[in-house]
């Protein structure tokens, strides 16, 4: 499957860069007259402020955006049911983004699951609910599916860093929230660093196997 490009506008993206690089100028220049306020000038001081505000940088630019939404419905127990769910991710910016350090919630709002990373590979001919990566997962896991990946930072390193660059994160749902029609999902993506994302997944009436969640 070749690299796609972004759907999002030229205009948009560099809107959206331009007022994150600015928030985190505005922090630091907050950071900045917090140290001069205090009075201090020392060498470990100045090491100091710079650690702090690396990491006030790479923790406002490190932020996925969701490009697409899948679901497959599965006839258990006479009933249709969504089990497994798609996520396609992709960087905002430029920025490393290791996804296998990601923490995954699920909440349909009785039951909250934790799911780790556990393995990837590449997806090429194959349909996406048909790899072979969906047997290694078991309701507490997840997997990476990757998508485009000029630089083989995904392959070698499980590093996601360019707009350009694309990934399914794939998981299965555990018995107890499998989704039935116009049930609801919340999945909540925890980066080792950076901003928290959360979506909400509504399931459509299963007229087709597989869907798209809006």
């Amino acid at each position: 499957m070749r690299c796609q490009n972004d759907r999002m506008s030229p205009w948009r993206s560099t809107g959206i860069t331009t007022l994150i690089i600015l928030t985190a100028l505005l922090l630091v220049g907050i950071t900045v007259t917090s140290v001069i306020t205090e009075g201090t000038s020392d060498t470990t001081t100045e090491c100091n402020y710079e650690e702090i505000t690396d990491e006030l940088i790479k923790e406002i630019t490190s932020y996925l955006q969701i490009k697409d939404q899948k679901g497959k419905y599965t006839n258990i127990n006479e009933e249709q049911k969504i089990e497994k769910i798609a996520i396609l991710l992709s960087p905002l910016v430029s920025q490393n983004i290791d996804l296998t350090k990601l923490t995954i919630q699920l909440d349909n709002g009785q039951t909250i699951k934790i799911l780790k990373y556990y393995k990837s590979s590449k997806l090429t001919q194959q349909s996406l609910f048909e790899h072979k990566l969906w047997v290694t997962l078991n309701g507490t896991n997840y997997a990476l599916l990757t998508i485009c990946d000029t630089d083989n930072l995904i392959a070698n390193y499980n590093l996601i860093n360019e707009n350009s660059d694309n990934a399914y994160l794939i998981f299965k749902l555990p018995p107890d929230m499998m989704m039935k029609k116009y049930d609801t999902l919340k999945v909540t993506l925890f980066p080792s660093s950076g901003i928290t994302k959360t979506t909400i997944l509504k399931a459509p009436m299963p007229m087709k196997p597989v869907i798209t969640f809006e």
